[in-house]
């Protein structure tokens, strides 16, 4: 049995608009957050959750750690239904929220994990060894005596990870963990959930909309959309299917370079200089860089990146959604 199962999950909202001139009360509307979403996902899996907003990413999310009850459906995480049995469910996982915070604002991070330490009530040994390897896993060290108030965005980041990891969660949830980072940071914090999961077998199930996360971490990739699943498999095989077209903005230091394309590459000028369109299956990116830098000296380079939003577009034309 996997670690985590999901069976025809489903939880709907009931929404009120704005009440109208000349109607006392407001109207209703429903919401269908979830529509029968069934997935599994083993012990130790790193797994991408991704879509747009409003797709049922979160809803999800706070099914599973136990903050809601869905309306229809079976969940077991462990073995046990978050919401039934949510004192013993929520000692096994760790919930990050990249725009919420779980530490206290105005002390230090120190008294704040050991608040936490009392909470979960972890064996002071045991605390003590833990916080010792997250202090120097996420570079902790001189910040324990700072009130969380006073930390960059990656710092409190990384602090708030180690708050969620004390206990040793089985399970972690990441919900948009490097919005805002910069790019030094981003990557720091990758490695250290990469060596998270190696290192202890952590399950992690990560939503976001940064591509470079999920290719960084996800050897699997959950796509959901309109309260649906609409993909479960490799992220190569998504990009494959669904990011068909990617596009290139070359300047060159000569105004008419001698661009040799293949078949099938649009060209056209712009006041920014030359956008080439292309196939990456058909004409690997690495390939096409090549030929450009052949024809002479450039100047400025811009390669349109991998973008959840542009992929789930495609699914939601190719699946007239």
């Amino acid at each position: 049995m996997s670690y985590i199962e999901v069976d025809n999950l489903k939880k709907d909202f009931i929404v009120k608009k704005k009440r109208e001139k000349g109607k006392l009360l407001r109207e209703k509307d429903t919401v269908n957050a979830l529509k029968g979403v069934s997935f599994s996902v083993d012990k130790g899996e790193l797994v991408g959750y991704i879509g747009p907003n409003g797709a049922g990413k979160s809803t999800t999310v706070k099914i599973l750690s136990g903050i809601l009850t869905p309306d229809s459906g079976e969940v077991q995480v462990g073995g046990l239904i978050p919401w039934k049995q949510r004192k013993v469910h929520v000692k096994n996982i760790g919930v990050v929220f990249g725009q919420r915070s779980q530490l206290w604002w105005d002390v230090p991070i120190i008294d704040s994990y050991n608040l936490l330490k009392e909470i979960y009530k972890i064996p002071q040994g045991d605390y003590e060894a833990r916080l010792k390897e997250l202090m120097g896993a996420l570079q902790l060290e001189e910040l324990m005596r700072t009130p969380l108030r006073l930390l960059s965005l990656g710092q409190r980041m990384r602090a708030e990870l180690c708050g969620s990891l004390l206990h040793r969660p089985e399970l972690l949830f990441l919900d948009e963990p490097t919005i805002g980072l910069d790019a030094v940071s981003k990557i720091a914090l990758r490695d250290f959930l990469k060596w998270e999961n190696k290192q202890y077998g952590t399950t992690v199930m990560l939503t976001t909309h940064d591509m470079e996360d999920i290719a960084a971490l996800c050897s699997r990739v959950m796509v959901l959309g309109h309260g649906q699943k609409l993909f479960d498999g490799k992220l190569p095989d998504l990009l494959e299917r669904f990011d068909t077209v990617r596009n290139v903005q070359v300047k060159f230091d000569t105004e008419n370079p001698d661009i040799k394309l293949p078949e099938g590459v649009e060209y056209k000028r712009s006041e920014d200089g030359i956008i080439l369109s292309y196939e990456p299956a058909k004409l690997p990116t690495a390939q096409l860089l090549s030929i450009l830098q052949e024809s002479g000296n450039i100047s400025e380079l811009t390669l349109q990146p991998e973008n959840t939003d542009r992929l789930i577009a495609a699914m939601y034309k190719e699946l007239d959604l």
